[in-house]
């Protein structure tokens, strides 16, 4: 094959890589901003000039053959240098612009990441910023996602991680409903009041506590129960109850007073999500400028509040 032909395959090896890491035409096609039909052809027009068979295809999904592997590994290191040759004429240009895409937990976005959002923007006027609210893992690999905030006690091999702080859960209640029902002094008392909790699986209802080294686990019960940490943060100043809440949804409640903390001398072990929180993002030598601003700005406004 002469380099003429070579260089015409480019694109369609591209693609090809974007299939194969998207698992169907359907996906990548949205990804790519084509259609599934064109991608289709892309993808014939690429068999046809290698002479072989890349993808078995089916009306759901694909399977990769063996050769079509071993193509596609080569399709998507082309694809990686293409985007290092980009980040690297970015960085060396110095100056942020562009879009960057984040995503990060529904409550955690809202309540920490999208109030950052205004000045972020004026200091950077030439980058535009995606924030998408995600409760499931999104893997920056295999999205167009540049960075994403994820709670774990371990960050994912293969990924470069930033820590950005730590998710801790308390309890909160409203001043009239204490004032009505009592100031639980031990976990165990919950069992006599309303308690707001997230539903989402059987035992949620199964409250954990530790405290110098005392675990104690309370069955609670409660008229109102919501897997939306404003929803609770909302019922507990209603007076519906005590509401189980990461810390960073009733930091703002706490400090005006519509809300106190309860137990406060004892350590909530949360089922959701909990414990450090990380900032993820593909191992690349050169990041561009938009998504290093981006990085800096988020580690310097929450280590302010760890």
């Amino acid at each position: 094959m002469n380099p003429a032909d070579l260089f015409d395959l480019m694109p369609d090896m591209a693609v090809c890589a974007r299939v194969v890491d998207a698992g169907n035409f359907s996906v990548a096609a949205r990804q790519l901003g084509s259609t599934p039909s064109t991608v289709s052809r892309q993808i014939k027009r690429l068999e046809e000039a290698l002479a072989t068979r890349l993808l078995e295809r089916s009306t759901r999904k694909i399977r990769v053959t063996e050769s079509g592997y071993q193509v596609y590994r080569h399709c998507r290191d082309m694809a990686a240098a293409a985007s290092g040759a980009v980040d690297a004429a970015g960085q060396s240009s110095g100056k942020p612009q562009g879009r960057v895409a984040l995503s990060a937990p529904t409550a955690y976005a809202k309540s920490v990441i999208h109030p950052l959002v205004p000045a972020f923007l004026a200091a950077y006027p030439d980058v535009d910023l995606q924030l998408v609210f995600a409760d499931h893992d999104i893997d920056p690999l295999d999205s167009d996602v540049d960075l994403v905030i994820r709670a774990t006690s371990q960050p994912p091999q293969g990924l470069a991680a930033r820590p950005l702080g730590r998710v801790r859960w308390l309890l909160c209640a409203s001043a009239a409903y204490l004032r009505e029902r009592g100031v639980p002094c031990q976990p165990r008392e919950l069992a006599h009041h309303d308690c707001i909790h997230l539903g989402e699986t059987a035992d949620d209802n199964r409250w954990r506590f530790t405290r110098s080294g005392e675990t104690v686990t309370v069955a609670v019960r409660g008229r109102y129960i919501a897997n939306h940490a404003g929803a609770r943060l909302e019922a507990a100043e209603g007076g519906l109850g005590i509401a189980a809440l990461p810390e960073f949804a009733a930091r703002d409640a706490l400090a005006s007073g519509a809300v106190q903390a309860v137990l406060a001398d004892w350590e909530m072990q949360a089922r959701a999500y909990q414990g450090p929180v990380w900032l993820l993002y593909p191992p690349n030598r050169f990041l561009p400028p938009k998504v290093r601003a981006l990085i800096d700005y988020l580690q310097a406004q929450l280590a302010e509040r760890t």
